[in-house]
């Protein structure tokens, strides 16, 4: 306790933790640890406040090299558990730094390391890692975009990974060497990429750009108006969510190695920004918050989707599910009742907006979902428990993955930044 003998400096005293006070005291109710000092930057002398720990309850026994909890890598002791900013429990649980201080890892990448200059080092109390989780690593990080990275992709049969943005760039990547081998300036900003076989189908302003990397035909497919935000392939047909609210469809005449126009689908009132089909099935979604079914055998609409209050920025199939997330920072899993339509069997809560989703098997065939939100980062759960098994952190939000072979993945970020992680397991797509 405060003890008060010969005016204020005493106890300014005390608080700083003076000889004469009793180390094996009860903590005082009024005194706090100094939050700045916690974080190694208190300037202020004297201090009103505690620049050491509190003590647990009982008895503090005697430092020694035996009890002494050991921080680990993550900044955590080896036993506790990682405790959240409001944490109260004694200052044993936390990880020991010389002795001397205390520090707690908050989920919050730290700016000044990704700038690299962090003064802090290993006692900054915010993440020094592009990720958390063990079943994944980084193995290189591809540099050269100046802008979002909106598309990447890997053509059947070639040794060359593809990615573009919104930089009105295309970059072509060895993948051995993980060097960059051209550079092509589109003249637009590049709002999607896909691979089909040996093509490479590019989304852009008021046009699709078909290259086959085999043949080097070069195609323009014209019709769209506005960009084109969403690609996919389905059976021999080619549809483009465009940002009319359209989607445009050319079917693939192989006799002349081109796209046919086929129709155009009606239905959505603002951008078509996300596209995926399964179970002879397009699934659609837009800036209107709808999510639309298509059949595949005559293109007509046969479900509208309402239950998203904002965008719906992506969908996959997982079995006989139908998965979608939203800026309204939830994903919904759709199932199909009865009488054949979708309704929502769970829907799962983000604190942020749904920016991409993507799905795998691991190599016990379990899936995985890897799921892109706003504040930067990417979730990984198991699924269906939604057990969160790892993240992914970046600079900017991730608005690209791209599933590779042999246990590869990649995502592509706001910044520009390309990553490039290894499965400690080799997963397959889902």
């Amino acid at each position: 306790m405060d003890l008060d003998m010969n005016g204020g400096n005493k106890r300014v005293f005390h608080r700083l933790g003076g000889s004469n006070r009793p180390t094996t005291a009860p903590a005082d109710s009024n005194q706090k640890v100094c939050f700045h000092w916690r974080a190694g930057r208190c300037n202020r002398y004297p201090c009103p406040y505690l620049h050491r720990e509190l003590p647990g309850p009982g008895p503090v026994a005697a430092s020694s090299s035996s009890n002494k909890r050991v921080a680990d890598e993550s900044g955590f002791a080896g036993t506790s558990h990682r405790r959240g900013p409001g944490y109260s429990g004694t200052a044993n649980s936390w990880g020991r730094f010389g002795g001397n201080r205390t520090v707690t890892k908050t989920e919050k990448l730290c700016k000044f390391w990704v700038d690299g200059n962090c003064p802090y080092g290993d006692k900054c109390r915010y993440l020094h890692c592009w990720s958390k989780g063990d079943s994944f690593s980084l193995l290189t990080q591809l540099d050269g975009h100046q802008k979002v990275v909106t598309g990447i992709a890997l053509p059947s049969g070639s040794d060359k990974l593809y990615t573009a943005s919104k930089d009105e760039t295309l970059r072509i990547w060895d993948c051995a060497s993980g060097q960059c081998t051209g550079v092509l300036n589109l003249g637009g900003e590049v709002g999607c990429m896909i691979s089909e076989g040996p093509w490479l189908l590019v989304g852009m302003p008021n046009v699709v750009k078909a290259w086959n990397i085999q043949s080097n035909a070069d195609l323009s497919l014209t019709g769209p108006v506005g960009q084109v935000y969403s690609l996919v392939v389905g059976t021999d047909l080619l549809f483009a969510g465009t940002q009319d609210g359209s989607i445009l469809v050319w079917r693939y005449n192989s006799t002349t190695s081109c796209f046919d126009p086929a129709a155009s689908l009606k239905g959505h009132t603002l951008a078509v920004v996300s596209l995926y089909v399964g179970a002879n099935r397009l699934y659609s979604g837009a800036m209107d918050n709808f999510i639309k079914v298509w059949s595949l055998d005559n293109l007509q609409c046969i479900q509208t989707l309402t239950e998203h209050t904002s965008v719906v920025m992506s969908l996959i199939c997982w079995d006989q599910f139908l998965l979608s997330g939203s800026l309204d920072n939830t994903v919904k899993i759709w199932a199909t009742t009865e009488g054949g339509n979708l309704e929502v069997t769970y829907t799962h809560q983000e604190e942020y907006g749904v920016l991409a989703l993507c799905g795998v098997h691991d190599a016990e065939a379990k899936p995985v979902l890897l799921c892109s939100c706003n504040n930067n980062s990417v979730h990984l759960y198991d699924l269906p428990s939604f057990t969160e098994r790892g993240k992914i952190l970046a600079k900017q939000e991730i608005r690209s993955i791209q599933i590779g072979p042999g246990g590869i993945f990649f995502t592509g970020d706001g910044s520009g930044q390309v990553k490039v992680w290894k499965w400690s397991t080799e997963p397959t797509g889902i």
